[in-house]
């Protein structure tokens, strides 16, 4: 959902609680015992109030439920937030057409304008924590409104079909009043409340607005007899899943199908309580992003802004390193062009450094792995500089050890899309050497006498076998995905993964989404877990990790910037990986190779 695409109303909220995030904001510890739940509350003449039957609920399912200040200072519920580990977001008064660009129609109710503020700001926070929401009734349809959704004001005066039933029965709330239809196959909703297909299942309906058409992220997932929507779900691009019922009275009725629900949104608080903690304690690296390919004269690293990557989103999505790279494209190979080239690469490594000197109580220029687990220790953000496409060298061997020595550079990626001097790509190549030139087989020798890193990632086949032949440490793949599941000239072969892993390397899965889905439109982190799983089954837990490719193209449904790598956390600890599993995942593979290659240095 593009920000545009929202009311102004919403657009405005959403770009005010951006700004709040970009003043720096740590993670709040973790608290032990039962997944913490949220749930928002309605506002009286006597102050906040909320239906016992929620938090019953939330207690029956396993949690253990906390009720959020009705207040619309973003600090506090940010604050709120931190110490728990889902959202409820609970019934209640209309919502303001403001929301909707609207001007109000005469059946719509009693509507609390503090209360709507108060809850877009909890959407928008929640949401950039990457926390477990479940919306009923008011907090369904608010949460499609949030996302640019349409409503029904009034469903009798602006809702006009054949069989109309009624949304507001005089039947006691804790039955249910009318039938679900059209509920999704195998969707989410029906996995939790096990719906079979074709069958009949009862909730109670009391409402008189509506979602009116559900746009993206939402799937609508089931419908009422008269097509009024009931179910929204938008994993897993968030992780957000919304009725129009109040299962809560079915719950305070004896229903212990709707119990599900709360289960559900309890146990995703659970594994989010549970990767939070993992990101708390264990270290966490991306090794690839092109964040200095986006500095420009205004931009601050320090500041929550468009780029996928900076330091407030560092600090929210709980990743302690992250190597940006001097991204160069491929040019012409004459010395005028090197030249210009290497003018480029210092530029972006001279401006890189003064970014992160700006910031120095929240972030710290890394050189090796020592330096990147001190500024774990110290609570900095580890800023590790690289070099992507070896361009950046023209033919002057010398630059390797220049490029080290006054920027800190860990590894070069030999190549981009297009042949250099040093070998051939994967794409855009005329096979001019054959794989690595003279001087590209020079360039790996010089790279394992300083104590670089060898980047395979870009690297055409000949190329690949070239360097894992000649060179004496291992080497690695920096954002490489498996060609197995997705056939692109960019990926790996299974053989070329199975031998940089006996040579000791790492293969870094890439988030860019034509490396992970052969149709981009639908690769989801679900896909890029499957090729982390890909590669852990043909070459081991050890030789696998992530490289995100952020602000560099990569991005995929459901892990968008920084701040969602922790879903990618989530569904390993889903799938059953324990948390050893995930610090060799998380930076321990590829600070391994790091340390031997640099240990190994001859100066």
């Amino acid at each position: 959902m593009k920000l545009n695409d929202l009311s102004q109303a919403v657009r405005a909220l959403n770009q005010e609680v951006d700004r709040h995030l970009g003043r720096g904001h740590s993670v709040a510890p973790v608290c032990l015992g039962k997944p913490r739940v949220g749930i928002t509350v309605n506002q009286t003449q006597y102050g906040s109030s909320l239906a016992r039957a929620y938090s019953d609920a939330i207690i029956r399912a396993g949690g253990v439920p906390f009720l959020l200040p009705l207040t619309d200072d973003i600090d506090t519920l940010l604050e709120s937030l931190q110490s728990l580990d889902g959202l409820l977001l609970s019934g209640g008064s209309d919502l303001n057409p403001i929301y909707l660009d609207e001007d109000p129609i005469r059946g719509l109710g009693e509507v609390d304008p503090e209360r709507d503020r108060y809850e877009l700001i909890l959407i928008r926070l929640a949401t950039r924590l990457s926390m477990p929401i479940l919306g009923i009734c008011r907090g369904h349809q608010l949460l499609g409104v949030a996302y640019g959704s349409t409503l029904f004001q009034d469903i009798v005066s602006q809702y006009t079909v054949e069989y109309a039933i009624d949304h507001s029965p005089k039947i006691p709330k804790t039955i249910g009043a009318h039938r679900l239809t059209e509920v999704t196959p195998r969707g989410r909703l029906a996995d939790i409340l096990g719906i079979e297909e074709g069958e009949d299942i009862y909730v109670n309906s009391l409402h008189h607005q509506a979602l009116r058409e559900v746009r993206p992220p939402f799937v609508e997932h089931a419908m009422a007899a008269d097509g009024i929507n009931e179910a929204i779900d938008a994993y897993p691009e968030l992780d957000i899943l919304a009725v129009q019922w109040h299962p809560e009275q079915m719950v305070a009725g004896g229903d212990a199908r709707q119990l599900r629900l709360f289960a559900h949104i309890v146990e995703r608080a659970r594994l989010y309580r549970r990767a939070r903690q993992f990101h708390t304690t264990e270290l966490t690296l991306d090794s690839h992003t092109d964040t200095p390919m986006c500095f420009a004269p205004d931009f601050r690293l320090g500041e929550y802004g468009p780029t996928l990557v900076d330091l407030p989103k560092l600090e929210l999505g709980q990743i302690d390193a992250s190597i940006m790279v001097a991204y160069l494209p491929q040019g012409e190979l004459s010395d005028e062009a090197h030249e210009r080239a290497i003018g480029y690469a210092e530029a972006k490594l001279t401006e890189l450094h003064r970014q992160v000197g700006l910031y120095p109580d929240r972030a710290c220029i890394a050189r090796s792995a020592a330096d990147v687990k001190s500024a774990k220790a110290r609570g900095l953000k580890a800023i590790i500089p690289a070099i992507e496409n070896g361009y950046a060298l023209g033919e002057r061997l010398s630059l390797l050890q220049y490029y080290r020595d006054r920027y800190g550079i860990v590894y070069v990626t030999l190549c981009h899309n297009g042949d250099n001097a040093i070998c051939d790509s994967a794409r855009k190549s005329e096979r001019t050497h054959g794989g690595l030139s003279p001087f590209g087989r020079e360039v790996v020798r010089e790279m394992n006498r300083l104590g670089l890193m060898i980047d395979l990632s870009h690297t055409g086949e000949e190329t690949v076998a070239d360097v894992l032949e000649l060179s004496t440490q291992p080497v690695i793949a920096s954002h490489s995905s498996a060609r197995a599941l997705c056939d692109h000239p960019r990926n790996l072969t299974d053989d070329q993964i199975r031998t940089i892993a006996r040579k000791g390397g790492v293969v870094q899965i890439c988030l860019y989404a034509g490396f992970i889905h052969q149709d981009d439109q639908q690769a989801s982190l679900l896909d890029a877990v499957e090729h982390i799983e890909h590669i852990i089954r043909i070459a081991g837990i050890e030789h696998v990790g992530i490289g995100s490719d952020f602000d560099g193209d990569g991005e995929l449904i459901g892990c968008r910037s920084t701040l969602d790598l922790v879903r990618i956390t989530m569904e390993l600890l889903a799938r059953g990986y324990d948390e050893e599993d995930l610090a060799l995942i998380w930076g321990g593979n590829f600070l391994r190779v790091m340390e031997q290659c640099q240990s190994s240095a001859e100066v």
